[in-house]
């Protein structure tokens, strides 16, 4: 089997190739790399891309085209992290698992955006709002 292009985390219990792993008695348990590397990545992927897409909003003094630019460039380094997110997730998750993942993920680094960077709350309207989302994007997962 050629070597996994997924850095290691075999601190962690994450393994990329089962077979490269130590006797059972002596690890309790062991992750697939390719389940896990998506979601820190879109993770991360998501923090830069909600900045690039309302961070801005903080700068309203600040030219549109400045702004633009601005978010053109945070946006680029969100690319760097959401397709290989894609490109290593897609080979255990389905492109529809991909993006409710993405998109569960999302808000809720949304949330949590808004009310530190923001500083605007988020009501029970939304947080119920979104909870129908995270539930309705659980049916993906099934089956």
């Amino acid at each position: 089997m050629p070597s996994s292009p997924l850095p290691p985390l075999f601190p962690l219990g994450i393994v990329h190739d089962v077979d490269s792993l130590p006797p059972e008695d002596s690890m309790p348990f062991a992750i697939n790399a390719a389940y896990v590397w998506p979601v820190l990545l879109l993770l991360a992927s998501n923090v830069f891309m909600t900045f690039a897409w309302y961070g801005h909003l903080k700068f309203s003094h600040s030219p549109l085209y400045v702004v633009i630019v601005a978010s053109w460039g945070i946006a680029f380094f969100e690319y760097w992290l959401a397709v290989p997110a894609n490109r290593i997730g897609h080979t255990v998750y389905s492109a529809a698992q991909l993006k409710t993942m993405q998109e569960v993920i999302t808000l809720t680094i949304f949330v949590v955006f808004s009310v530190l960077w923001l500083k605007e709350p988020i009501g029970w309207h939304q947080l119920i709002g979104f909870a129908l989302i995270a539930a309705g994007a659980s049916f993906i997962f099934k089956g």
